[in-house]
């Protein structure tokens, strides 16, 4: 028996629509499962323009970068060239020095999911550090953004 891992109540959520191209696919003209990752750094980049100060040109200019140190995808059902997708990035808040997202990905033809992620980004300052606590910078965006946290 798979134990399936039960989404968090977001506490902010961005949505956009993509459209699955031609060089997304394999021969089987099926989304290559690589390409999701690309579709969850879309939803991560869109999630930092909707809620400003949380792009990456924010990172950097506030002294830091935040890689990616877990990644997980559930593949629920195939996705085609040509479907239009809608992803849903949903932030999910923590007191930790770090950024949790939840990503949903439903075939906008009938809203189905189509897959399902979760990816953790920790901070890292431009000379390679490692911080524990939460960046002044974030702080202040979280402050701004979940005042009803």
């Amino acid at each position: 028996m798979v134990k399936r891992k039960k989404l968090r109540t977001p506490a902010l959520v961005a949505r956009q629509t993509i459209t699955i191209r031609f060089s997304e696919v394999d021969a089987m003209n099926v989304a290559w499962h690589g390409s999701y990752v690309l579709y969850l750094e879309d939803g991560r980049e869109n999630f930092g323009k909707q809620y400003g100060g949380l792009g990456y040109d924010d990172f950097f200019n506030n002294g830091y970068v935040t890689p990616v140190v877990n990644l997980n995808i559930d593949y629920k059902q195939s996705l085609h060239r040509g479907d239009r997708i809608i992803l849903e990035t949903r932030y999910i808040a923590t007191d930790a020095a770090k950024i949790i997202f939840e990503y949903i990905v439903y075939r906008e033809s009938d809203m189905a999911i189509m897959a399902t992620a979760e990816t953790t980004q920790v901070f890292v300052s431009l000379d390679g550090e490692m911080q524990y606590a939460s960046p002044d910078f974030y702080t202040q965006w979280k402050e701004k953004w979940l005042k009803h946290e």
